[in-house]
This record gives structure tokens, C-alpha cells and sequence, in this order.
């Protein structure tokens, strides 16, 4: 019987940190450490306070993986981490991090793309990855992407200026509420009509994505409105956001001619979102798979997913592999 092999990723790209252990299509352990309190009061990310608390949330996450796996650092025949896209601050230091303990125990490294981390999560602890339009929707990046198999990709459509989470961050500052601005916006969606503003679908007949349009429309909206809109506005801002990603994979399914759609990244949590896809899939004939909720947002277990189908393809990394910031999904 072959033994499973055990792989230790990290996941630095942006705010969380994170640190999982898979030996085969066993979650061993699965450890994250959240910076939205820090960041929170300025409304955003600041790329410098994030990499400093990667550096001390990092170590101690380590140790309580590997205790919570009963596994012993000797024992991981692997280490992967995010090398892009992301912060470069943040990505530095992960990418590090597993490197530095890949030369020490004599181990491969493996370099994982965040966004086919993402993309591959619906398959989590599967073997077979079939062909399907994968939607990528997170806080910094909106993509959809045909994939054909594991480790081939084809870009399909991106964001040429805000994704869909940024949209969600800026509009709920401009209306004074807290970040990240998905949950909160969708909070006081539910009490909301979504009909009441008519909220721009920017560029609805290019594969690509577009939210700065909304963003502004609701900056210019905002100066004439009087009484209870709170609820009818982050309805509204939520309705437009959703029918464009509900649309775009639907058609990109069908021009591809696979009957398969996936959903991932942090606002693929959203309630809404995964109702109007599932019910514009099933009137379209096609199948939906969704990531877990807890495989949405960043995580390390989606990294050690993807660093283990690369390992069983014997495909590794050299650890002089630089990080890439700006990477993209490979064609």
C-alpha cells in the first residue's frame, strides 16, 4: 500500500494567515488568524501592518497545526505556499516561511497560484477535476476561467478595475458602514428593496468585469437621498453586483459548451449570490458546485489541495522561485 503523502501550506497573500497540514485527502489541520480588527479601522488593508502580523501570528499557527495533526514537522513530505497573487509584503513572507523549511528538511517546495487555489476548492478531497467555468469572486480579484482539467486553464474573462469584493469595501464606506464590506451590506440587503435604485451592470457584453461604474453611482446617488435608504440602497448595490456574476459564468458555460459552473473566493459566501446561481443553473440546464463556506475566504487548506494534485503529477518548484504579485491564472 502506498503511503499518503503529507503536504504543510501557507497562505500569506493578503490578511489572513494561514497554515494547513493534508496527508492524501485527509484535512489534518487547518489554522487561520484573522487581521479584519486591525485593518478595519482604516477601512481597508494596509499592506505593512498586514506583513507585520503574518511574521507574528505565523510561528505560533505552525505549532498548533502540527500539534492539532499529531504530526511532527520531520514527517511533512512537502511544503507548498502562495507565491501570487497578493501583497508582495504578505506573499514574502509565507513563500519564506516554506521555502526556509523545505531546504531544512530536504523536501520539495511547491510555488500555488492563489486564484487555482480558489478554483480547484469546490473539488476539495476529490481526485477527478472535470471540465467547467470556474467564478472566481474574492476581495481583490473577479475571474472566471474555462478549466479543461487540473493545471489547465483558460482565462476567460477579469476585472479591469474594481472586483467585486473591492466594490463591496468602497461602497460600504461610502455609506459609513464597517469592512469587510460584503457581510455588512448584505446585513441590511435583507430589509431592503432591490428595485428601489437602478444601479448600473457596467460593460454587459464583454466577457470582463467592471464595478467601478457602480461604485461611483452610488457616490453621486448617495447627496440626494433623504429618510430610511440604508436597507433599499445595499439591496440595490447587492442586486447589481450579483446579476453580473450570475450571468457571466452562465454564458461563458454555454459558449464553452461544458455543463458545469463552480463558484469560489470570499463572496461567493454571499446568500444571494448562491441562490440566483443555483436557480439560473438549474433553469439552464447545467450543474452547480460550490465551495464550502469555510474554503471561500483565505485559507491554507485550498493551497495544500492544489500543492497536492501538482505533487501526485510530480510537478515541483525551485525554491528561487520568486513570488509574483500580479500572477494570473496560467493558459
Amino acid at each position: 500500500m502506498v503511503k499518503s503523502k503529507t503536504i504543510l501550506a501557507l497562505e500569506t497573500s493578503c490578511d489572513e494567515t494561514a497554515i494547513a497540514l493534508l496527508r492524501g485527502s485527509e484535512l489534518l489541520a487547518s489554522e487561520v488568524a484573522s487581521q479584519i480588527a486591525e485593518h478595519e479601522r482604516f477601512g481597508g488593508v494596509v499592506p505593512e501592518v498586514a506583513s507585520r502580523n503574518h511574521l507574528v501570528h505565523a510561528p505560533r499557527l505552525l505549532e498548533s497545526a502540527l500539534r492539532r495533526a499529531k504530526t511532527d514537522i520531520s514527517q511533512v513530505d512537502a511544503f507548498a505556499a502562495t507565491s501570487g497573487p497578493g501583497l508582495a509584503s504578505s506573499l514574502m513572507i509565507g513563500a519564506s516561511i516554506a521555502k526556509g523549511l523545505a531546504i531544512g528538511f530536504g523536501k520539495p517546495y511547491l510555488a500555488i497560484n492563489h486564484l487555482e487555489g480558489h478554483l480547484l476548492s469546490p473539488f476539495f478531497g476529490e481526485t477527478e477535476i472535470k471540465p467547467n467555468v470556474s467564478l472566481v469572486a474574492s476581495g481583490g480579484h473577479t475571474v472566471t476561467v474555462f478549466v479543461r482539467g487540473g493545471g489547465d486553464y483558460q482565462m476567460i474573462g477579469r476585472t479591469v478595475d474594481d472586483a467585486a469584493g473591492e466594490a463591496f469595501d468602497k461602497i460600504a464606506k461610502l455609506l459609513g458602514l464597517g469592512y469587510p464590506g460584503g457581510p455588512v451590506i448584505e446585513k441590511h440587503a435583507v430589509k431592503g428593496d432591490p428595485n428601489r435604485f437602478d444601479l448600473p451592470r457596467s460593460i454587459p457584453d464583454s466577457e470582463n468585469f467592471s464595478f467601478s461604474g457602480l461604485k461611483t453611482a452610488v457616490r453621486y446617488l448617495l447627496p440626494a437621498l433623504r429618510g430610511d435608504y440604508l436597507a433599499d440602497v445595499c439591496a440595490s448595490v447587492q442586486a447589481a453586483i450579483v446579476d453580473v456574476l450570475v450571468r457571466k459564468p452562465i454564458a461563458a458555460a454555454k459558449k464553452h459548451d461544458v455543463d458545469l459552473v463552480t463558484v469560489s473566493g470570499g463572496v461567493s459566501c454571499n446568500r444571494e449570490l448562491r441562490k440566483k446561481i443555483a436557480d439560473a443553473c438549474k433553469r439552464h440546464g447545467l450543474e452547480l458546485k460550490t465551495a464550502e463556506p469555510w474554503l471561500c475566504t483565505d485559507n491554507a487548506a485550498m493551497i495544500a489541495f492544489a500543492a497536492m494534485l501538482k505533487l501526485q503529477s510530480d510537478v515541483t518548484s525551485s525554491v528561487i522561485e520568486e513570488i509574483v504579485p500580479n500572477l494570473a491564472v496560467a493558459v
